[in-house]
């Protein structure tokens, strides 16, 4: 007789399908995934009853008891809460419907994990130290590798507003960040940089520091330089550019003017002033002054 009637369940259609059940959720991360969705479709209207069972089988919340439920799909939320209100601990749980008038009992083969475990980001690096985002291919990025404590997306910080999102969940990768706020490049400056993470749950990791990277289009070493008539300046340009121009002027006239690397090598002039020393590369400009002595 049970086979018989075993066998008939198994041709019967079922009267629920079209099953919908979010996998992991955390009810403490204060973000949208704080609670689980379980719907599913009826075929007919039904008296139903649901409830969330742990993997022993023991009902730990009662969802919905004894309502009438129109044929159509329904949907449901769990708050990872027992009936008595405490948070259920770290597992494995279904959702059990048990259905009046079609005499069934189902338990969703969907299982719901609940997750309130932080992850960690446990190294960050940060290669290179000193970008510039000015677009032409050289320098204008940095790379931040890192490892995480389980699968989640990585967050970089920069002075403390996310900047980027990486839209793969991997325990061990790396994300790129190009100095721009959309298209917009940041000004020169020292920027401060974090790494946090958030799992699959959507609980959130501590921000771990992952120190200072420094912008920089073009700059001069030293800003000040003082030489006799005719002797040999020395000076560094910073800058990722290979060549810069140069000019060099008194008041309004050009003394000298060309085409460098950014070891730039000049002679001072025979004539004794001040000066000033404008260097340009990829569309920034630098200036230092020359004050050139008497004998």
């Amino acid at each position: 007789m049970s086979f018989a009637v075993s066998e008939r369940l198994k041709l019967e259609e079922s009267p629920i399908s079209d099953t919908r059940v979010d996998k992991v959720f955390s009810p403490v991360c204060g973000c949208p995934s704080r609670r689980a969705i379980i719907g599913f479709r009826l075929r007919r209207s039904d008296r139903l009853w649901l409830s969330v069972i742990d993997e022993e089988g023991k009902e730990r919340r009662r969802l919905v008891d004894g309502r009438r439920l129109g044929a159509g799909f329904h949907r449901f939320a769990w708050n990872g809460r027992d009936d008595a209100g405490a948070l259920v601990p770290e597992g494995r749980y279904r959702p059990k419907v048990e259905l009046d008038r079609a005499r069934r009992t189902i338990v969703l083969p969907n299982p719901i994990r609940v997750d309130r475990t932080r992850p960690r980001v446990i190294a960050v690096r940060v290669e290179p130290r000193a970008i510039s985002p000015d677009g032409d291919g050289r320098g204008d990025r940095l790379v931040v590798r890192y490892r995480l404590s389980e699968r989640a997306h990585a967050l970089l910080y920069v002075n403390g507003k996310r900047r980027v999102w990486t839209r793969l969940q991997r325990p061990v990768w790396q994300l790129a960040w190009y100095g721009r706020v959309g298209e917009r490049p940041l000004p020169p400056g020292l920027y401060r940089l974090s790494l946090a993470a958030v799992d699959l749950a959507g609980n959130v990791s501590r921000r771990v520091g992952a120190g200072v990277v420094r912008i920089r289009y073009v700059a001069v070493r030293p800003r000040l330089l003082q030489a006799r008539p005719g002797e040999r300046l020395r000076l560094v340009v910073d800058t990722d550019a290979a060549s810069l121009r140069y000019i060099l002027r008194r008041a309004s006239s050009v003394v000298a003017t060309g085409v460098s690397s950014p070891r730039l090598s000049l002679r001072a002039p025979r004539r004794p002033g001040r000066y000033l020393l404008t260097v340009e590369a990829a569309g920034h400009r630098a200036r230092a002054l020359v004050l050139v002595a008497r004998r």
